[in-house]
């Protein structure tokens, strides 16, 4: 998964989770809003009467009564005033259950003792606790409804943060890691971004893939220069030796020697051409430019290779239905992919078997050929290795040097051709060659 994904639905599960919380816990927080509110309210309408009172005296309530009450309409808010005795002080308010008119109702009753004139009054202002909680689920709603606002815009702005931040990671894979191929030739630039953490990756990715460009350059400088150089001194020793061979004097034993010493210079001629033929095709000397039709190809290779196919009594099949020419390709590289398979195919093949090549267009777009055999197969453990040089999978005969594969790999980077295997030990194996769409004429 994605870091911004992850990102994504962490911030999401989050706001989330704040949201179910808030929602478990609104009841409590609206009431004890609603409770606090009522309190300054009472509080409030407290101050007034008192005012009112200093202002235009006690009898503007009482109007020669003992004590004054009023109550709404509907009972749910009601004000007293009484006579308390001298020395009672009182400043609370509580919820008590109060019988109005027969009716038992559940007020928030404020209760303040205060003095007119020397005399001790006793001051009730009351609101149902009915009317108090009746707001309480509008509230519950406005804020829900707010919260979920809220939550909605934060997401937004959180993931286009989020999507701004992690950018220049974006980039860095891209630029960097997807679609690359070793060796990495072309130079790419620094990513802008003031996010320290990645620059500083892109910083080290530029450095290491500049460290393997030069380690891979001075490999593949040696192998070419090796193997060129010893070409050479072989040449001069297979002379040597031919003409040795030509002296009277040289005694049969010794000529078995010879041959023998020049079998193993063939051998060392052979494996020096085969590498320097893989560093001339990794240092891009060889031109891409021509058109092949590959049915004209395949064609051709069964012309040359069909005497091996005698010598073993296999049948080649070329059931290729799609005539696809390929462009911007090396002709001669692309024999050599198509002949080293074939030939491999015909090498660990089983006596009176059989060599298929057939073809097909997959979902992409892109050409695919495969190649299949009837021979003895790869061990799945091996498969992973069978491209990398001297490494051979069939050791049941003593064929070949392990360059065959190197040199058909070589050459698939060269023109960006995927190769894949699949085989079955005593079965046979199945070579799958896909050409890109964008080879395709």
């Amino acid at each position: 998964m994605k870091l911004s994904a992850k990102l994504i639905y962490f911030i999401t599960g989050s706001k989330l989770a704040v949201v179910l919380l808030f929602v478990l816990s609104m009841p409590f927080l609206v009431a004890r809003i609603a409770s606090e509110y009522t309190n300054y309210s009472l509080r409030d309408q407290q101050k007034k009467v008192i005012n009112d009172v200093h202002k235009n005296g006690m009898e503007y309530y009482l109007q020669g009564d003992d004590s004054y009450g009023s109550y709404t309409l509907l009972k749910q808010e009601y004000i007293a005033l009484e006579p308390a005795a001298p020395g009672l002080l009182i400043d609370t308010i509580k919820t008590v259950r109060r019988i109005i008119e027969q009716d038992t109702l559940s007020y928030r009753v404020l209760s303040h003792t205060f003095k007119i004139k020397d005399k001790n009054y006793l001051l009730e202002i009351g609101k149902t606790v009915g009317s108090i909680n009746e707001y309480n689920k509008p509230l519950q709603r406005i804020a829900l409804y707010v919260l979920m606002g809220l939550i909605a815009l934060t997401i937004i702005i959180d993931l286009v943060f989020t999507r701004v931040l992690i950018r220049p990671l974006g980039k860095i894979i891209e630029s960097k890691l997807v679609n690359r191929k070793f060796p990495f030739k072309d130079q790419r630039e620094p990513i802008k971004t003031t996010t320290q953490d990645f620059k500083y990756l892109d910083e080290s990715l530029i450095s290491l893939m500049d460290q393997i460009n030069i380690d891979f350059e001075k490999e593949r400088e040696f192998t070419a220069n090796a193997s060129h150089e010893l070409m050479t001194p072989i040449s001069i020793l297979q002379n040597k030796m031919e003409n040795l061979l030509a002296d009277d004097q040289t005694t049969e034993d010794v000529a078995l020697r010879i041959v023998g010493m020049m079998k193993t210079l063939d051998r060392l001629k052979k494996i020096s051409s085969s590498l320097l033929f893989i560093s001339r095709i990794e240092n891009d000397q060889f031109v891409k430019l021509a058109s092949v039709k590959l049915i004209d190809l395949l064609a051709d290779i069964n012309e040359e290779i069909s005497h091996r196919l005698e010598d073993k009594s296999l049948t080649l099949n070329i059931d290729v239905k799609n005539q696809v020419t390929l462009k911007n390709v090396n002709h001669d590289l692309l024999f050599q992919l198509f002949y080293n398979l074939i030939n491999n195919a015909i090498k660990y093949n089983v006596e009176q078997g059989k060599v298929t090549i057939t073809d097909t267009f997959n979902k992409q777009g892109d050409y695919q050929i495969f190649i299949k055999d009837t021979g003895v197969g790869i061990a799945s453990e091996d498969i992973d290795f069978i491209f990398d040089r001297f490494r051979k999978a069939n050791l049941s005969e003593n064929v070949g040097y392990g360059l065959g594969l190197s040199i058909v790999k070589s050459i698939a980077l060269y023109h960006n051709i995927d190769i894949k295997v699949a085989s079955v030990v005593k079965q046979g194996s199945t070579f799958t060659i896909t050409f890109p769409k964008a080879m395709l004429r």
